[in-house]
């Protein structure tokens, strides 16, 4: 009788708490309608709102790029650019290239001394390191061909964060700080601009940018022009006046966000829909997963040598191939068809020895016969009608070139860092480039960039991208193949530690936890030398599930402030 009675009891208290508890078997990032993934959970919860008051996937994503301007200033900008790439409810893809430019006036050898040296830093900061930013045309082309939503709704909400201010989250204050005394250096004479400062930032300091909402109520009433004419034009061309920046008035008016088809490849039962060139993205992703299917990844445990050491021998490939083949299709001949051949990457990698690494030296860049620190920001948005759209938006380094335009509160990139400034030198991610990849005016810098979308069997699966410089490519390849290959959750995908290397450092970079001591030692014997990093990219992925039901993956482990929002 005692017994029955305290199983009773028992019985009693499991009931109580699976009762208090939350439903496990559904995640809390799981959406029947829409969903938002963004590194700043303020953005997420604008786009989410963008949704839920009818709009669809690139109204929301456009109300987003605006309000990562405002709140995630080192990445999220005006002052920058990007890459979209695009799936309709109905299975249309495309691509929107509003990377930045070359002004008119930028030169070969403009980084370079009367010796043909570089001199340091020209490049990465200051003035001189600004291309012709375009995201808010990219954002009015992106609206005029798809958005439902007015306008003036979509921008909105950034001017009113910007001019009611935002609470500093610990990591914003942190990275602020971080970076503090280089942004004063460069803008030493705007101390009325909520950036610049001798004294420290505190976590949940309310940041009012006046001189941001101004230019963004521009940008909501004027569209395109509010940007690249009137008064903001003015304030830049000041800017770079002072500065003696290259950016010019007809630069700015004659800037054009491009259409290109995707670059698409098939792996497995999936269809690869990625960024074309400018961006080296989509055509490194697709080659690598050719030669993951050759190798077939899937008879290896994840973090197993095996594993390990021929992602790093196919990475290293495919970034030779990068440094010496590709740039802005406008002004020189890529071979993507060849590139993306099977017969050209079974050579490729052909030599691929399982015991050993290749000598870097060795591998050079294919032949193919021809007759992206670290800070960027991905995001990725499903609505619930299924269109898709990933976004890939960057300043290049945290807040560009630290430059602040003055009376108009925002940061201007240092994407000229990303064209080949002199051959075989590499730039501030380590990455080396050609001829293909010069400077020449009005030209397009290549980008590692590579927001990505996965169909399988025809239907929606998987949204995914990443900032990371360098390092975007590896890690979206290693959130494909984790999800294919591996078959691991959406979260797991995002959290499962994550390895680097380019070819140029000879090196194999590592996240922490990822190789155990054996691992670690065999790849040491087979001839890698491994240096260990604290996190590599930062994931913001979207998976779609049988049901239509969308998972929202932030990569809350290496960015405490990303959020999957939605409805």
């Amino acid at each position: 009788m005692k017994l029955n009675k305290t199983l009773t009891v028992l019985l009693a208290m499991i009931f109580f708490v699976a009762c208090t508890q939350p439903n496990k078997s559904k995640s809390e990032n799981a959406f029947k309608n829409g969903v938002v993934v963004t590194a700043h959970f303020v953005a997420s919860e604008v786009g989410n709102e963008i949704l839920q008051k009818g709009g669809n996937a690139f109204d929301a994503a456009v109300a987003v790029q605006f309000a990562l301007a405002v709140v995630y200033p080192r990445a999220g900008n005006i002052g920058g650019g990007g890459f979209a790439v695009i799936r309709t409810a109905g299975g249309e893809t495309t691509s929107l290239d509003f990377r930045e430019k070359a002004p008119k006036t930028a030169s070969e050898k403009m980084y370079l001394d009367s010796k043909g040296n570089v001199i340091e830093d020209l490049s990465e900061t200051g003035h001189l390191a600004v291309g012709v930013p375009g995201s808010v045309d990219g954002m009015v082309n992106l609206h005029k061909k798809y958005g439902k939503l007015n306008w003036e709704d979509l921008v909105q909400p950034s001017v009113k964060l910007a001019r009611e201010g935002v609470r500093l989250s610990k990591l914003e204050a942190e990275k602020l700080n971080a970076y503090r005394e280089r942004i004063y250096k460069v803008n030493a004479n705007k101390e009325g601009c909520c950036y610049v400062r001798k004294s420290d930032f505190e976590e949940g300091e309310l940041i009012v940018n006046t001189e941001l909402a101004e230019v963004l109520e521009r940008i909501k009433e004027e569209g395109r022009s509010g940007f690249y004419e009137g008064e903001t034009a003015q304030l830049i061309l000041n800017e770079m006046q002072k500065g003696k920046g290259l950016i010019s008035k007809e630069d700015l008016l004659q800037y054009e966000s491009v259409w290109r088809p995707t670059i698409n490849g098939k792996y497995r039962d999936c269809k690869i829909i990625s960024m074309p060139p400018p961006s080296s993205g989509g055509i490194a992703l697709i080659q690598l997963l050719k030669g993951a299917e050759k190798f077939n990844f899937s008879q290896y445990e994840f973090g197993s040598f095996e594993h390990i050491h021929l992602m790093v021998e196919l990475e290293r490939r495919v970034y030779a191939d990068r440094a010496t083949w590709l740039g802005d299709p406008d002004y020189c001949c890529v071979p993507c068809e060849k590139l993306l051949s099977n017969e050209y990457l079974d050579e490729r990698f052909s030599d691929i020895s399982l015991e050993k690494k290749s000598d870097s030296q060795d591998i050079k860049a294919g032949n193919v016969e021809i007759i992206e620190s670290f800070e960027t920001t991905h995001f990725s948005v499903v609505d619930r009608w299924g269109n898709a759209i990933a976004i890939t938006t960057t300043l290049n380094g945290n807040y560009g070139s630290k430059v602040i335009v003055a009376g108009g509160g925002f940061f201007l990139n240092n994407e000229m860092d990303d064209f080949s400034i002199k051959p075989g030198v590499p730039n501030q991610y380590g990455l080396v480039g050609g001829t293909a990849n010069a400077i020449q005016p009005e030209k397009r810098m290549l980008s590692s960039m590579t927001p990505t979308i996965i169909e399988r069997n025809g239907k929606l699966f998987m949204l995914t991208g990443s900032p990371g410089g360098s390092t975007i490519i590896t890690s979206v390849f290693q959130n494909v193949i984790n999800a294919i290959e591996f078959e691991m959750s959406p979260q797991e995908c995002v959290n499962a530690a994550r390895v680097h290397s380019q070819w140029l450092p000879d090196k194999i970079y590592a996240e922490k936890d990822l190789l155990t001591d054996s691992v670690r030692n065999q790849l040491i014997k087979a001839g890698h030398k491994i240096a260990d990093q604290s996190r590599i990219g930062m994931m913001a992925n979207i998976s779609v599930k049988p049901g239509e039901i969308r998972i929202g993956a932030a990569d809350t482990l290496r960015h405490k402030d990303s959020k999957a929002s939605g409805y």
